[in-house]
């Protein structure tokens, strides 16, 4: 436990008097924030950031957690400006996603006090359940008609598709795991895959056509380009899929440049859907106010934490926004939990990605969310209902593992 900082301010609530990071590996690698309060209180919050956790996990340990000890656990808000304007360097997805940690834990340990689960802190239900998308990927066409079989039979309501390109040694999304994937991979240095705009935007209509031919239109159907199309390309995609009926193609161009999103909206009336690397609502502002995209994929983890993700939110929902959160398989359950708690509270609710976690990453992290009928719920344990079992996550330590660069055939480096 390090030295209380300097907070004499007035106030009944309990201080924080220790802040950890726990880092480990059960399969991929996860960094955890725990807070415990002078009450004995504790919450968890999720600092993971695929491929540079260690980066976060330095910038809690170093600046950030010695500057919680002695702060009013209940002043979420005040905390998170502190840590966001006290810094000078703001922004940026590492001290964003330490911020989201510190942030997720505050409301967990706020929920424990109330004796609430945090979406009642949020304002209560807006819905019975959150729905969810899963991912259905193959190598080829026929084997992804297979896993949207096996999705729609489980009781899903939105399937996410995607498949390997003739011509391509490996395609983004396209695993041999089909529950758990997970592009990042164990090494010091990176893999390299290859990249063809041309052959994918050959092959990858007839995977829809298919699709839809077999299974029709009763669910959402879902696809992600991956930031790899220039705005045209985007848009001569989305033009030849909107009888396919798409509930949003994802990610179509990268986002640095967001009035490039106005050259495809144009061309298209594809619902489009971005913002999984986004770490601020600055970083959205235009795509939600120019009414650019349909849905917004910010997540709690990267993106500042319930506080401001909830931010996002409402000012999304001005503008007809939708939320359509990132839930790859690098959040961690805490993070899922979080999300779900505010994703059941808010009125402009869309889709909220679901990975599953393999059977040692849910034994580490023991939690009370649950899967049903094409819906996940968050249950009613006070909190957020997750913990972190610290003896466990002991026995995985952490492991190099970088996520892939890209390139075009002829070497040129991509968008991965």
């Amino acid at each position: 436990m390090s030295e209380p900082s300097p907070d004499n301010s007035a106030g009944s609530g309990a201080r924080i008097v220790d802040a950890r990071v726990i880092v480990t590996c059960p399969g991929r690698n996860f960094v955890t924030v725990k807070i415990t309060t002078s009450d004995g209180v504790t919450g968890v919050g999720d600092a993971t950031l695929n491929g540079r956790e260690l980066a976060v996990a330095s910038y809690l340990q170093d600046h950030v957690c010695p500057a919680l000890i002695g702060r009013h656990a209940d002043r979420i808000e005040d905390i998170w400006q502190y840590l966001y304007k006290g810094a000078y360097w703001r922004r940026g997805p590492v001290t964003m996603t330490a911020i989201a940690a510190v942030d997720t834990a505050l409301w967990d340990i706020k929920g424990k006090v109330a004796g609430l689960p945090v979406y009642q802190l949020l304002g209560g239900r807006a819905r019975e359940g959150v729905t969810v998308y899963g991912h259905a990927n193959g190598q080829d066409v026929a084997e992804v008609l297979d896993e949207v079989a096996q999705y729609l039979e489980h009781g899903y309501k939105a399937v996410r598709v995607q498949v390997g390109i003739p011509g391509l040694p490996v395609t983004y999304g396209v695993s041999k795991d089909k529950l758990f994937y997970e592009p990042a991979q164990k090494g010091i240095a990176p893999s390299e895959a290859t990249w063809s705009t041309e052959l994918y935007l050959r092959h990858v209509p007839g995977l829809f056509d298919a699709v839809r031919g077999k299974f029709g239109f009763g669910f959402h159907l879902l696809h992600d380009a991956h930031h790899r199309l220039t705005p045209t390309e985007a848009a001569r995609l989305g033009k030849r899929l909107e009888e396919y009926e798409l509930f949003w193609l994802e990610d179509p161009t990268p986002a640095e440049s967001q009035d490039a999103f106005r050259i495809i909206k144009q061309h298209t009336t594809t619902p489009i859907a971005v913002g999984e690397v986004f770490n601020s609502i600055w970083d959205c502002q235009q795509l939600i106010t120019e009414r650019l995209i349909d849905f917004i994929r910010t997540t709690v983890v990267h993106a500042g934490g319930i506080t401001h993700l909830r931010r996002i939110f409402n000012l999304a929902e001005l503008y007809g926004v939708r939320s359509g959160s990132h839930g790859a398989t690098d959040l961690s359950p805490v993070c899922m939990a979080a999300a779900l708690h505010l994703d059941l509270s808010i009125p402009n609710f869309g889709l909220q990605e679901y990975m599953r976690h393999t059977a040692a990453t849910d034994e580490v992290f023991p939690h009370t969310y649950w899967f049903e009928g094409g819906y996940l719920h968050p249950g009613e344990t006070p909190g957020l209902g997750v913990d972190i079992d610290e003896k466990l996550a002991e026995r995985y330590p952490y492991q190099p593992a970088p996520l892939p660069v890209n390139r075009l055939l002829d070497g040129t480096m991509h968008s991965w």
